[in-house]
């Protein structure tokens, strides 16, 4: 068989694997088992369309993984109608321009597509969820989930049409957004979940495309939602939000006249020890602090991070180490003069709880006194996640504590509240 020939144009009336999605589908595209609700997360460009379209193709044609028999009834929902004609239906990678062998019939007034088999798909839209009230389904396909106008009474009054063949499956396509359908769904120990990268379907995608986006966003929740399909969210009783984090960043690097490099050592160096948080910040020439660097450490003796902290105070041309003696006592301080005897270091212990003394460093925050020059992912996931019980993620939040050290030593607006003063 030559190069490049379809076993359509050879005319085979039996498909070839050479003419199947498996194999030329990407990481998470194919799995080997497919769950009865299959969550799919996925960046801008990732395949998640492609990926419905296929599943829809499997059922139609009982192809393993996707089904072991002809699925008749199939739903499609997406946000409207609009959309799942020109996006689910006749988009670039959708059912009609993806089929094989057999190109359904669209029949538009009827909104529905028919197959030879008998299979149906008919469309719905999130805008109308008493339309899915009444039909019955094995199977259906839920695009971009997440931008769902009803979305929580469009996915119940789905979950009640489901009701036909063996075992009726769903699969949920969409960029992740932090709404309440998709925390309900992530939190169901049933649903299945996967996530796909926009680069694992780089080859598919214009030249140049991913690498533009990624230098663009490099780091921030953007890249981090659209590109590698994480669900981004805040917490409702954090000190600090993505929003105003986003806020912080700053475009162009005002001049630093003072720069401090903050440790927050951890009290052991195991493998399942907390980091050691290490973070440099420098204050302007207009009074605003700029976060420089989080170089934090993780399972790292005293000998690893605090050359790592000497390091990044000689590299930053930084005025001293501030250090925090509550894990370590004095045994800090003499780590990092065996390092570097005339490193000047001024040590300050916590006296009031995590939350009391990150309260006025969010306000520093909030009043746009704080700056970053570009994302720090690990810094501001700590931020956003950090709680009353002074935890971020349930683990103690080392980055954050080296930023508050940082800030506090350079910002009198933080000198100045006597109440939540922690210096020694």
């Amino acid at each position: 068989m030559q190069k490049g020939w379809s076993a359509r144009e050879l005319g085979f009336k039996t498909p070839l694997i050479a003419d199947e999605w498996y194999a030329h589908s990407n990481p998470g595209q194919y799995p080997f088992e497919t769950p009865q609700t299959w969550l799919v997360m996925g960046g801008r460009g990732s395949g998640k369309t492609r990926l419905g379209a296929e599943w829809i193709n499997g059922l139609v044609r009982a192809f393993p993984p996707f089904a072991q028999h002809k699925h008749l009834r199939i739903a499609l929902v997406g946000e409207t109608l609009a959309d799942v004609r020109d996006v689910m239906i006749e988009g670039p990678s959708g059912i009609l321009t993806t089929s094989r062998y057999e190109r359904p019939r669209f029949e538009v007034t009827r909104r529905r597509i028919l197959w030879s088999s008998g299979a149906v798909a008919h469309m719905f839209s999130s805008e109308d969820p008493e339309s899915l009230r009444g039909p019955q389904f094995e199977a259906a396909w839920g695009d971009e989930i997440a931008k769902w106008k009803n979305a929580e009474d469009c996915f119940d009054m789905l979950q009640f049409g489901l009701r036909l063949g063996q075992q009726p499956r769903q699969l949920l396509t969409t960029t992740p957004r932090p709404v309440p359908l998709m925390k309900r769904l992530i939190a169901d120990a049933s649903v299945g979940v996967t996530r796909l990268r926009t680069e694992h379907n780089v080859r598919n995608l214009a030249d140049g495309f991913t690498e533009t986006l990624r230098r663009r966003y490099s780091g921030s929740v953007l890249e981090r939602q659209e590109l590698d399909g994480e669900l981004i969210e805040d917490r409702r009783d954090a000190l600090w939000s993505r929003g105003l984090l986003e806020q912080s960043i700053c475009k162009e690097m005002p001049e630093i006249r003072r720069i401090v490099v903050a440790i927050d050592p951890p009290a052991s160096s195991t493998a399942a020890s907390d980091a050691c948080g290490i973070v440099a910040a420098g204050l302007a020439a207009d009074g605003r602090a700029v976060v420089l660097e989080d170089a934090t450490v993780r399972a790292a003796g005293p000998q690893q991070w605090a050359m790592k902290a000497v390091s990044l105070f000689h590299r930053l041309k930084a005025d001293c180490l501030v250090a925090e003696i509550n894990q370590g006592g004095d045994m800090v301080t003499a780590v990092i003069r065996t390092v570097d005897a005339d490193v000047p270091v001024n040590t300050v212990r916590a006296k009031r709880a995590k939350w009391l003394r990150a309260e006025p460093i969010a306000a520093l925050y909030q009043q746009g006194k704080v700056l970053h020059p570009r994302h720090f992912p690990e810094l501001e996931d700590e931020m956003c996640d950090f709680g009353p019980s002074g935890l971020s993620n349930g683990r103690s939040p080392d980055r954050l504590d080296a930023l508050v050290w940082a800030v506090g030593e350079l910002m009198p607006e933080w000198q100045a509240q006597p109440r939540i003063r922690d210096f020694s």
